[in-house]
């Protein structure tokens, strides 16, 4: 009952994450627009431009004032609770996710942190981040926009090689989300909201608005534009190990990063021309060339006539199973056939995943993390396990993400007897 009302409780809270990132990135990329499309020429007196559109089945008229109308009108729409509420919602994801099970989800397998450790290590994390880049932003480079901008990519891919050696390679990537997030929400309650209160303020008490205030604002502001697209890349990447998964995991999300800047940039500039229509095409080249370099190495068949003559099993932690419930006996493998072309047979390829896999991966998990198979993926029987080969090779021998934090203690020995089953064809016969 643990296990399901935890699943459950994942599942609201991002949901509710999902729902308000959607609400809070739309409008960011609805008022960018709505800024680039404009129309400038000859407008009214007082205006910076209008815009004429059309939307479910009604016209619209919008206008834009240089400062403020006339009179500020009694009802005025501020965009911020779609900010904080993203926040929130995220920072209760990580504590779901990571910070109530960290030796499991956040730790690196093998990590010498204790959990309380690499929870004080995020959350710290989150703080440390946000304090340094406002001090950047309110020295001498915040009037250096680009070279700033620079500076902010190598402090946030540094972040995310540290995070890789203490983390495990989801923790690190959504520890820089988390990071980049916090920035962002907190651009937009310390510096762009006390702006625009200082502006409608100033208008209604018929003074001139400091301009400092706005300006900060503009370049916050903008800083959370470039920042939309790697954090929605990170809200996903846990789908994907090939990314994550790879000793490289931090050069990938750099790269990845980078790239979508670029087509960032190339939206945001579109209106004045199409000078750098280029960034797409760059873009997808790049994420093709990502798909080569993550690919896996080809595997080759090892010598099995060196190999040992037995498979040798630890003990399962007591923490992998639940309600007291005891591993199966685990019988070491026998010498493997004493031929340099014979491949590992499938009883010793099976019982290695009954007993470091199908304690979550079951229609009945004895692990007491999971009242159901994690993604629906089982291994209970011998076809289950040949059709999920491909999904095994991934992230139990390539990208070695799972078992999560290892916790079924998988040997590497293990992991290149499944390779070596996979590489035969992974016949279960």
């Amino acid at each position: 009952m643990e296990a399901h009302l935890l699943e459950w409780l994942n599942l609201s809270v991002r949901w509710v994450h999902m729902i308000t990132g959607v609400a809070w990135i739309g409008a960011s990329f609805y008022f960018v627009w709505l800024e680039n499309n404009l129309n400038r020429v000859n407008p009214k007196s007082g205006l910076a431009g209008d815009l004429w559109a059309i939307h479910g089945g009604g016209i619209y008229h919008l206008e834009k004032y240089k400062l403020a109308p006339p009179t500020m009108p009694d009802n005025l729409h501020w965009f911020k609770w779609e900010a904080y509420f993203t926040w929130m919602s995220g920072i209760a994801l990580l504590c779901v996710v990571f910070y109530s099970n960290p030796t499991l989800y956040l730790l690196a397998p093998g990590s010498t942190l204790s959990g309380p450790e690499g929870v004080a290590i995020g959350i710290g994390s989150l703080f440390l981040g946000w304090f340094i880049y406002s001090f950047l932003c309110d020295s001498a480079l915040g009037k250096r926009p680009a070279l700033l901008g620079g500076i902010l990519f190598v402090l946030i891919i540094g972040a995310a090689y540290g995070f890789s050696k203490v983390f495990s390679g989801r923790g690190a990537y959504l520890h820089v989300g988390a990071i980049i997030g916090t920035i962002m929400v907190g651009n937009v309650f310390r510096i762009i909201m006390p702006a625009q209160r200082a502006l409608v303020a100033a208008i209604a008490e018929n003074r001139t608005p400091d301009p400092a205030l706005p300006a900060k604002g503009l370049l916050r502001s903008r800083h959370n534009n470039y920042f939309t697209l790697p954090v929605l890349f990170i809200m996903i990447s846990n789908h994907f190990p090939s990314t994550y998964g790879s000793q490289y995991n931090w050069l990938i999300l750099a790269g990845i990063a980078v790239l979508a800047v670029l087509v960032r940039h190339y939206f945001n500039t579109r209106h004045d021309s199409h000078k750098f229509a280029w960034t797409l095409p760059v873009a997808a080249v790049g994420m093709i060339s990502l798909a080569y370099v993550t690919g896996p190495a080809p595997m080759t068949t090892p010598d099995v006539a060196k190999a040992p003559a037995k498979i040798e099993y630890q003990p399962l932690p007591e923490t992998a199973l639940g309600g007291g419930a005891k591993p199966a006996e685990a019988k070491p493998a026998e010498a493997p056939a004493q031929a340099s072309n014979a491949g590992p047979g499938f009883d010793k390829v099976h019982s290695v995943i009954q007993e470091r896999c199908a304690v979550c991966h079951s229609a009945k998990p004895t692990s007491p993390l999971f009242s159901a198979a994690p993604a629906g993926v089982m291994f209970d029987t011998p076809e289950q396990i040949r059709q999920n080969a491909p999904r095994i090779q991934a992230q139990a021998v390539t990208s070695q993400i799972m078992p999560l934090g290892n916790i079924t203690q998988m040997t590497q020995q293990e992991r290149d007897l499944i390779g070596a089953w996979i590489v035969q064809g992974a016949q279960t016969n």
